[in-house]
C-alpha cells in the first residue's frame, strides 16, 4: 500500500514507534469541523499547541456529488501541506508544518493528515473591518495593509496558485493589533486553510477573479475609498495607474461582478 509520512523531530519524539496514522485518528482536542470525512481540531502534545486536519476517505458518493458539481473533490490533506510548502518557498508567510501523511491507493477510503504549529495569540483580517468601523486607521496603516495584501495577491497568482478561498478570514496577524490600531512593514499576515489551493504553471483568468472578488467582498465591512482600490489595483498589476486602468479595466469589472454576487448572496442570508 503507498504511503507518505513526514515528522518533525519534536512529533517523531513523542511518537516514537506508534502508527501516525492510528494516534491521529483517535487524536482528541478542541474539534472545529467533523464532517465529510475531515477532522479539524487543535491538540496538546509536550505543552505545545498544534493543529491537525485528518482525512478518514470523503467515499465514492462524495467524489461523485462534486464532480456533478463540476467540483474538484478534496480527497487527501496533501494538496494542503503541497501548497504551504510552495508558499515558504514563495517567502509568503503561513503555517509550520509538524508532520503530514498520506497512505492508501483508493480516493475515496484514502487516510491523510497534516500536522502544523498552532499560530497562537492572533487575531483574523475578518474583526478588522468591525474595528475600523469604531475606531479609524490612520492613512498609513491602511495603505500598507493594501500593499501587503496585494503583494501576496501577486505573488501567489504569478507563482500559478489560486487559493479558493480568499477571504480577509484567513488572514491572521498578531492580536496585539486589537489594541494598537496599527499595522506598519514588519507586521506578519498568516495565509491559512489551504486545503482547496490549486497548483499549475498558470492561474486561468476565471479563478483570479474568483480569488479577488472573493477578497473585495471580504472586505465589504472595511471603510475603502476609490483610490484604496485604485491602489490594491495598481499595485498587484505592478504597472502605471493608467495602464492598469487602460489595459485592465474590463478583468477589474469582473473582480467587482464577483465580490457584488457574494455580497448579495450574503445579504439574502444573513438575519436582519
Amino acid at each position: 500500500m503507498k504511503q507518505t509520512v513526514y515528522l518533525r523531530e519534536d512529533v517523531q519524539a513523542a511518537w516514537q514507534q506508534q502508527d501516525c496514522f492510528d494516534v491521529l485518528l483517535k487524536q482528541q482536542g478542541d474539534v472545529f469541523r467533523d464532517k465529510e470525512g475531515r477532522r479539524t481540531l487543535r491538540f496538546t502534545l509536550n505543552n505545545h499547541s498544534y493543529f491537525l486536519k485528518y482525512h478518514a476517505g470523503v467515499g465514492w458518493g462524495e467524489i461523485v456529488k462534486n464532480l456533478l458539481q463540476w467540483r474538484l473533490p478534496i480527497i487527501s490533506a496533501k494538496n494542503e501541506w503541497q501548497a504551504i510548502e510552495r508558499l515558504h518557498q514563495l517567502g509568503i508567510a503561513t503555517m509550520q508544518l509538524a508532520a503530514y501523511g498520506e497512505r492508501g491507493n483508493n480516493p475515496a477510503k484514502r487516510h491523510s493528515f497534516v500536522v502544523t504549529d498552532d499560530l497562537a495569540n492572533t487575531m483574523s483580517l475578518e474583526d478588522l473591518g468591525k474595528q475600523w468601523q469604531k475606531t479609524k486607521p490612520t492613512f498609513k496603516t491602511k495603505k500598507t495593509l493594501i500593499e501587503k495584501l496585494a503583494d501576496i495577491s501577486r505573488t501567489m497568482h504569478q507563482a500559478g496558485i489560486n487559493h479558493r478561498d480568499y477571504y480577509l478570514c484567513h488572514f491572521l496577524l498578531t492580536d496585539t493589533f486589537a489594541d494598537s490600531n496599527e499595522i506598519n512593514q514588519d507586521t506578519v499576515l498568516h495565509l491559512i486553510d489551504l486545503h482547496r489551493a490549486q497548483q499549475r504553471k498558470k492561474v486561468p483568468q476565471r479563478w483570479l477573479i474568483k480569488d479577488l472578488g472573493s477578497l473585495y467582498f471580504s472586505a465589504h465591512e472595511v471603510p475603502l475609498t476609490l483610490r484604496d482600490r485604485l491602489r490594491f489595483m495598481k499595485r498587484y498589476s505592478n504597472k502605471s495607474l493608467r495602464d492598469t486602468i487602460e489595459q485592465d479595466a474590463t478583468f477589474w469589472h469582473k473582480v467587482e461582478q464577483r465580490a457584488q454576487v457574494l455580497l448579495e448572496k450574503w445579504q439574502r442570508h444573513t438575519p436582519k
